[in-house]
């Protein structure tokens, strides 16, 4: 019977927050002004911090976006993980076990509320067989600001029952890995649950229900404040 095995990205098999690297990234290598990142990412902090909903947030960080060019974003983003790969940016034991996923023919999708820019180039580097994420409303190759819908909470629990209707699989056989209380629908949506890290809601329900729970670690904090995604 054919499985598969979905991962959030950020803090799961990545150790930091991609889109908000990314952005750091993206307009230092525009030649932005200094500062230029923390003006415009403020709002995003006092939202998250007042409590707007996760995927409201993640709508107001595309909007940063409007009037880019979408390849050369993507180009950008080739380039920045390039650089975070002269680093440590994977997670240990959750990489271990993508790996081992691959190595017994499953299914390996990535999940994330991050982009194209971002999750391509992780896709690649793992040898994902798919990589979903949030998607930018792009016209003539020009992203507008808006999204499709946020890849947020149980947006990526109906995305694991989508790929297994196309696939064909069962989802009780199924695995799923995550980090933030956000990635709840995604962990109850399949049989073989597994929390990284040790964020307090995922740690009480992996005690109820005798989830697995992998040890989670973080890559180095950049220079800027980065607020989760």
């Amino acid at each position: 019977m054919s499985t598969a095995a979905f991962f959030d990205v950020d803090e799961t098999l990545i150790g930091f927050k991609s889109m908000f690297r990314f952005l750091a990234f993206h307009l230092e290598r525009r030649g932005a002004a200094p500062g230029t990142y923390a003006r415009l990412t403020a709002t995003l902090h006092r939202a998250a911090a007042d409590g707007v909903p996760r995927a409201e947030v993640n709508r107001r960080y595309y909007r940063l976006y409007a009037g880019e060019n979408a390849a050369a974003l993507a180009a950008s983003g080739r380039a920045w993980f390039a650089r975070e790969l002269t680093g440590a940016p994977f997670i240990p034991g959750p990489t271990a076990r993508f790996a081992a996923h691959r190595r017994r023919g499953d299914l390996t999708v990535l999940i994330s509320g991050s982009f194209f820019a971002c999750l391509d180039p992780v896709a690649e580097h793992l040898g994902a067989d798919w990589a979903f994420g949030t998607r930018p409303v792009i016209r003539g190759g020009v992203l507008t600001g808006d999204v499709v819908t946020p890849l947020i909470g149980a947006a990526k629990g109906r995305t694991a029952h989508a790929v297994a209707a196309v696939r064909g699989l069962d989802l009780a056989h199924c695995s799923a890995y995550g980090d933030h209380s956000s990635d709840l629908d995604l962990l109850r949506s399949v049989g073989r649950p597994v929390v990284v890290g040790s964020d307090p809601v995922l740690a009480a329900h992996a005690q109820l229900a005798g989830w697995e729970q992998l040890p989670g670690t973080r890559a180095a904090e950049p220079r800027h404040q980065e607020t989760r995604t």
